[in-house]
């Protein structure tokens, strides 16, 4: 069988990453984890040089002593996944 070869087209990659909808996608995702989490969590999509990213943190410290002794924010993060 011959070796099959691909070639990555890192402009339209960029884009894609970049893209409206997979920030659509990100939102979705970290606010629902966010909601899962309970109050005093935040989310947030940035869209960096590469790609989007969609991140959850604690916002308050009642959520971040939460996080420290329950885990409320790393259990949630199946929510996401939908």
């Amino acid at each position: 069988m011959a070796a099959v070869r691909v070639k990555l087209n890192s402009e339209g990659a960029r884009a894609l990453l970049r893209s409206v909808e997979v920030q659509a996608d990100l939102r979705r995702r970290s606010r629902a984890i966010a909601a899962a989490a309970g109050e005093g969590m935040l989310s947030e999509v940035t869209v960096g040089s590469n790609r989007a990213r969609g991140q959850v943190v604690t916002a308050t410290t009642e959520a971040r002593v939460r996080e420290a002794k329950d885990k409320a924010l790393t259990r949630s993060l199946d929510a996401g996944r939908l």
